[in-house]
């Protein structure tokens, strides 16, 4: 059983992509974080974004990032709790919750009482070895937000779609991570 599940979680979240394109829209995150950072920039300066009957959207920003397609993201930031809010909170509200009736987490309790941690075997701090990691994703959300999109909506959403933007990323995403996982593995023991 535990060689199919693999198959299992790629079934749910492929069925979970498509209804959430059935029903509303395809799935796609990344613009949610320049919503929450066009919020935090006006808490700060409350002249970021004005109202405009006279624009497509309604509104119009001092910030060319947040006034293109006229003024489809600072309609966003005026209008923030969407799907797309509520499901980039859901998402590790949803992997803590699946962290916490995990079998794997019990195991993991019980045998960690007894082993040393890896990082202290490997003698590696917590900041290096997490702290490239969030290196990474920073520099992945911010090319994914010069693009237009992000992981979710390029490879999965855009696959789903037939895009053969889809199709070009997710090949990029796997020429990359691949030989990096190899390499990383390699130089840390592990195979």
């Amino acid at each position: 059983m535990s060689k199919q599940k693999w198959m299992i979680q790629a079934l749910v979240l492929g069925t979970v992509f498509f209804l959430a394109t059935w029903i509303v829209k395809p799935v796609g995150v990344s613009t949610q974080f320049s919503i929450l950072s066009g919020k935090m920039y006006q808490a700060v300066d409350s002249s970021l974004i004005q109202e405009n009957p006279t624009r497509e959207h309604g509104y119009q920003s001092s910030n060319a990032y947040y006034d293109k397609e006229e003024g489809k993201l600072a309609e966003e930031i005026m209008h923030p709790i969407t799907y797309d809010f509520v499901f980039v909170l859901a998402i590790p509200l949803g992997g803590f919750i699946a962290y916490l009736f995990s079998k794997k987490k019990r195991k993991t309790e019980e045998t960690s009482e007894k082993s040393s941690c890896p990082l202290e075997e490997r003698r590696q701090g917590m900041l290096r070895t997490y702290g490239v990691s969030f290196l990474g994703g920073v520099l992945l959300l911010y090319g994914a937000r010069m693009a237009g999109g992000c992981t979710s909506g390029h490879m999965m959403s855009g696959m789903m779609q037939g895009a053969v933007s889809g199709y070009a990323f997710a090949a990029a995403v796997f020429a990359v991570a691949i030989p990096v996982a190899i390499y990383r593995g390699r130089k840390g023991g592990r195979r």
